[in-house]
């Protein structure tokens, strides 16, 4: 029986912070996970638009397109175009499972949630000639339990930077109103078991030159000492891989030594933190329990002590903010020598009680989805206009990352240097390019169709 063709998408966000012209090429982890959920009398192939272009004229039996909010326009574009060639599609997405009826108006299929369970089901359907319009999860979701090994054979020859994503752990409980991962993943928080973890680790293979990069991981959990149980067992045996290691957590972090103790010895290099905000107002507001301003350099000195850099995440356009929470914001990252500054407009995505929210009160600006990036101000501010609110956040952006500012933060810290002065080199592109684009208009928003509930 001759193998079937399944083309797996990731469309690129054509503007913002990480556009199209973002400088750090990273691998989209999601469609590995689909492709090794595939059987294998299947042959996968996998385009991602931030490293390669998508032909749109290539012969496949099926097309799967994974999209976020700033990525599903271009998404559905290509959608588009493989259905009028009478080819099969399907997405799926934090988007797409957030809002499946504007989605099906582009596709024959939606995979609402977590591909894992559903996807092997999709498959046969299709072969059957019975493609649902929506699959979803009855019963809960699923099992991290003996997930297949990604294969990144797949993306050997891309041009991706060269860092490794493994995840340990999906879910959040925290449910902050501008987040979506509650919603998307469950509001509690699940965990692989370790040995399968460990085992992953074991499979991936360094990659070729860049030798201060090859044995880099990212571990793409939303918080990895989620169970500090599950953290401590982790990170003790990941510690025999020498790994130069990533990821996100929680800032309640700095509070056990222990743990602080166990990412060093095992790697860790960087943890990136969602401060936010050092309104106390502004963070109980938004639901973001764990935070307390009062503590924040003490925290950022615990790590630093111990030699992790952080990637601190700050959100400009809360209602509770005022025009000096731009200059604050910088002030604060530099002399607390934050490592990088990733600093958002505040952006009401489908599938947040924000995006509910601003809908009630009438304040969205525009449905252009590609323009919900975090760079564009997509809806009426309450103590900015939207102009002042893109100016401050694109000044802020360009200030953090003036070369005065990156040898300010840098110069004299315990942080692994191969990783953070490249990371600054590239958000210090992207932010002129934001700088020039925002100066010459670019940024503001388009004349868009009437909004509509």
């Amino acid at each position: 029986m001759p193998l079937k063709h399944l083309l797996l998408i990731a469309p690129v966000a054509k503007s913002g912070i990480v556009g199209k012209d973002f400088y750090f090429r990273l691998p989209c982890l999601g469609l590995l996970k689909v492709a090794a959920l595939t059987p294998p009398d299947w042959q996968v192939a996998i385009v991602d638009e931030k490293v390669e272009t998508v032909d749109l004229d290539r012969d496949v039996d099926l097309v799967g397109i994974t999209a976020m909010t700033s990525t599903v326009t271009r998404g559905y574009e290509i959608a588009d175009h493989f259905r009028r060639r009478g080819i099969r599609v399907v997405m799926g997405g934090m988007h797409v499972s957030s809002m499946p009826e504007e989605a099906r108006r582009h596709c024959d299929s939606v995979v609402v949630g977590e591909a894992e369970q559903l996807w092997p089901g999709v498959l046969a359907d299709f072969e059957r000639g019975r493609l649902k319009p929506v699959y979803r999860h009855e019963n809960g979701l699923p099992s991290l339990d003996g997930l297949p090994l990604p294969n990144w054979e797949l993306y050997r020859r891309k041009n991706y930077l060269p860092v490794h994503f493994v995840e340990t752990t999906r879910g959040c409980p925290l449910d902050c109103e501008f987040c979506a991962v509650t919603t998307s993943f469950g509001g509690r928080y699940r965990n692989r078991p370790c040995n399968d973890v460990i085992a992953e680790l074991g499979s991936l293979r360094p990659f070729d030159g860049l030798l201060t990069l090859k044995n880099c991981v990212f571990f793409v959990d939303d918080n990895i000492i989620s169970n500090r149980t599950y953290a401590r067992d982790l990170l003790a045996r990941i510690a025999e891989f020498k790994l130069k290691w990533f990821s996100h957590a929680s800032m309640n972090i700095a509070h056990d030594p222990e743990i602080l103790k166990l990412c060093e010895r095992s790697g860790c290099v960087g943890l990136f933190i969602g401060f936010e905000s050092l309104s106390p107002e502004t963070l109980r507001a938004v639901g973001k329990r764990t935070n307390r301003p009062q503590e924040y350099l003490d925290t950022i000195r615990r790590l630093h002590d111990h030699g992790i850099g952080i990637d601190a995440s700050f959100v400009f356009g809360f209602d509770t903010d005022d025009e000096g929470v731009f200059d604050r914001t910088v002030e604060f990252i530099t002399r607390a020598k934050i490592e990088v500054a990733y600093y958002s407009i505040l952006t009401p995505y489908p599938g947040t009680r924000l995006y509910q929210r601003m809908l009630e009160e009438g304040r969205l600006l525009t449905r252009d989805w590609s323009c919900y990036d975090t760079s564009h101000v997509v809806y009426r501010p309450k103590t900015f206009t939207p102009d002042q609110l893109l100016e401050g956040y694109c000044r802020a952006l360009k200030e953090s990352y003036s070369c005065a500012s990156v040898l300010r933060r840098l110069w004299g810290t315990t942080a692994y240097k191969n990783f953070f002065y490249p990371m600054n080199l590239g958000f210090r592109q992207s932010a002129n390019r934001l700088w020039r684009a925002n100066c010459n208009g670019e940024m503001r928003l388009k004349p868009a169709a009437p909004l509509q509930g």
